[in-house]
């Protein structure tokens, strides 16, 4: 009889253990809270031609939970990159975190846009459209004026 409940046991908790660990996840989802964004500051210096250009903003997160923005699209380039720069130098992301209750800073020397392969070179006063991509959140487009070459945002 021991045996037998022990098998019991068995198969109760091989059976049942997936059910209800999925259900203490979609409680921990639901009880997790949700980030909530939006992005601010954004600005494309006047790059010296169309095949290169920086991109600089923040998004700021006033959720209780964190996010992290994984890709940036443009329908006006043939692609945007996510950028850190570290020790001087730079590197491809995969993805940016923006921490709950914080901000994700985009800005020169630190974690930046690279904008390229443009349709043509934007001249000041332009936008430039994006579309940033979260790992939680649903896309945030802007559209991002273009400022002079020297301009930093300060």
């Amino acid at each position: 009889m021991t045996r037998a409940r022990a098998a019991l046991g068995l198969a109760a908790a091989l059976l049942l253990g997936p059910a209800l660990a999925g259900c203490a996840s979609d409680a921990d989802a639901a009880g997790g809270g949700t980030p909530e964004l939006t992005a601010e500051g954004a600005y494309i210096p006047r790059p010296p031609t169309a095949e290169l250009a920086g991109g600089f903003l923040t998004i700021e997160n006033t959720g209780d939970a964190d996010d992290a923005l994984t890709s940036v699209t443009s329908e006006a380039a043939d692609s945007v990159e996510i950028h850190t720069t570290e020790g001087g130098t730079m590197h491809q992301a995969d993805a940016l975190l923006v921490p709950a209750g914080g901000e994700l800073r985009l800005a020169h020397g630190g974690s930046h846009l690279m904008i390229m392969g443009l349709d043509s070179r934007p001249a000041e006063g332009d936008t430039v459209p994006i579309q940033l991509h979260f790992e939680k959140s649903p896309a945030i487009s802007l559209e991002v004026p273009v400022r002079p070459a020297t301009y930093t945002g300060e």
